[in-house]
């Protein structure tokens, strides 16, 4: 009982000791040029607390370094057929070209870290908000594919719809620098803005479900177009199920991933996202089982000898700098730009603006300190990430995750910044994650997504049309553009009766205006003619 008494008091005594030095070191640098740039005391923060605060963000947003590097890989990047043996082996599984698509993933991996990198270090430096930033999810997903398409199946080159991502940041840049950003949002309805985010999320979703970028519980079926797969076996060019329905460990592997990453949610579990995906992918790693991702093949021991380096520092071999305007001639760019520029008007400013909100920096007037140079540091990001190879940077929700924790300035944005340079030494592992680890981390977005859903009026037709339109498009046709239009036409459509209504108004009103002055001109001329008689 004692020795327990004392074991306690020498606790509580390293722990007062600790307090009181915590303490100290958080006003010495509260006091410093550090903390006078940051505003720490103004802001009524410190050091260790956003310290803390950009460690629960970081691993809230984590996942975007593996999940982003999955999506926009499957594009197939920079790899064309001269890295094949085969003219079909964009669609057959070819060692050459998924060789090239290995080193493609990898350079990804390292231009999704430093873009995060750049942006939230600028974020935090100028703007002086605990926000981070890194390359957004839908974004990246119109970008594969509907853009570039499967290995490069789609409209646009790589290197075209880089351009256009690039030429997006610039106008993005223009429109946020005259100030327009927020006018140009209330441009759309808003019913068709909150459509919008849900049926990105449903489309993200929906990739996640599939093979090949998740965990392949829905494959093409010839009566339905879809079905239930998750097969054991798979054709190989069809991706059609051949026998073994919902048989696949992979999958099952993948929905284990998904319930921890549901229950750390529901428990309000910080870095949730990471350790079902952290889960999966570690079981994964074993060789000689069924859920391997390094299988006994030519490629799968050239990723296992890459992945045993374990810690290695990356080169961008073949993604930076491949920029191409010479495809700008072609309609679909022009569709691509205008849809890229509306997304991110919307969900970044959007997001941007909650955050604000969460962080309680927004005014009577509904403004926040640091909000001009943060839109152009939103913008200028998109440009960075699109020379390093990869689609539009954006402020992640996740941001809120370190606001809960108590961060309040930039400071919290620079250690994230930071703790995306720490992961370019550990390309190898991030490089590893599988696609059934990275599905239910999609799937869970799509969820996280769907919330705006609650502030549709579904009682009014003219919103509920256009905003289920919208929703339903965008997986359905594999195109967000195609949802995006879709949901703006029949708004315009559904209003039509309104401003048909309001232009015979205004008719009926200059009409009486009219008449009203031709019966004072008759009136008037009536006296002047009786005076001249008088």
């Amino acid at each position: 009982m004692g020795r327990d008494l004392c074991a306690s008091g020498k606790m509580e005594g390293l722990r007062s000791s600790w307090s009181q030095m915590e303490k100290a070191f958080n006003e010495a640098v509260s006091k410093s040029f550090v903390g006078r740039y940051f505003k720490l005391e103004a802001r009524k923060s410190c050091f260790t607390r956003e310290l803390r605060a950009a460690t629960a963000t970081f691993l809230t947003m984590a996942y975007i370094i593996t999940v982003n590097a999955t999506i926009i890989g499957v594009s197939g990047g920079t790899c064309t057929t001269k890295d094949c043996s085969s003219m079909d082996c964009k669609v057959k599984s070819d060692i050459e070209y998924q060789s090239c698509l290995a080193k493609t993933k990898n350079d990804l991996v390292v231009a999704t870290a430093v873009s995060g990198l750049v942006g939230s270090v600028a974020m935090g430096l100028f703007a002086n908000l605990p926000l981070g930033l890194a390359p957004g999810m839908g974004p990246n997903a119109y970008f594969a594919f509907n853009l570039v398409g499967f290995h490069g199946t789609g409209p646009l080159s790589y290197q075209t719809a880089l351009a256009v991502i690039c030429v997006e940041g610039i106008v993005f840049l223009l429109v946020s620098a005259l100030g327009l950003r927020g006018k140009l949002a209330k441009l759309i309805p808003h019913s068709v803005r909150l459509g919008c985010a849900a049926g990105i999320g449903l489309f993200i979703a929906f990739t996640g479900l599939q093979a090949g970028l998740g965990v392949g519980l829905i494959g093409p079926d010839a009566a339905n177009l879809v079905t239930i797969t998750a097969c054991k076996v798979v054709d190989p060019e069809t991706g059609a199920c051949v026998g073994g329905k919902l048989q696949s460990p992979k999958f099952w592997l993948g929905l284990v991933g998904f319930i921890i990453t549901s229950y750390g949610l529901m428990k309000n579990v910080k870095g949730s996202m990471i350790y079902g995906i952290l889960f999966v992918t570690l079981v994964s790693w074993f060789r000689h089982t069924e859920v391997t991702y390094f299988p006994n093949t030519p490629l799968g021991d050239a990723n296992y000898n890459y992945f045993k380096q374990v810690i290695g520092f990356h080169n961008i071999e073949s993604t930076a700098g491949v920029l191409s305007f010479s495809g700008f001639n072609k309609r679909e760019v022009w569709v691509a730009l205008a849809t890229l520029l509306y997304v991110d008007v919307l969900a970044i400013t959007g997001t941007m603006y909650t955050m604000a909100e969460i962080g309680g920096y927004v005014d009577e007037k509904g403004q926040f300190e640091g909000e001009y140079v943060a839109y152009l540091v939103d913008a200028g990001s998109t440009i960075v990430g699109s020379a390093l190879g990869v689609s539009t940077t954006a402020t992640f929700v996740e941001s809120s995750a370190g606001m809960r924790e108590g961060g309040r300035t930039g400071l919290t944005a620079f250690f994230i910044g930071f703790f995306f340079f720490l992961s370019l030494f550990f390309t190898p592992l991030l490089a590893s994650v599988p696609p059934w680890a990275i599905g239910p981390s999609l799937v869970m977005v799509g969820v996280m997504m769907m919330k705006v859903v609650k502030d549709i009026d579904w009682t009014n037709t003219k919103d509920a049309v256009p905003a289920f339109a919208t929703m339903l498009l965008m997986p359905l046709t594999y195109s967000i553009a195609n949802g995006i239009i879709g949901g703006v036409g029949l708004y315009i459509a559904l209003s039509l009766y309104d401003y048909a209504a309001s232009i015979v108004n205004w008719l009926r009103k200059m009409r009486r205006m009219v008449a009203k002055e031709q019966n004072q001109v008759s009136a008037t001329a009536g006296v002047d003619s009786a005076v001249e008689m008088i």
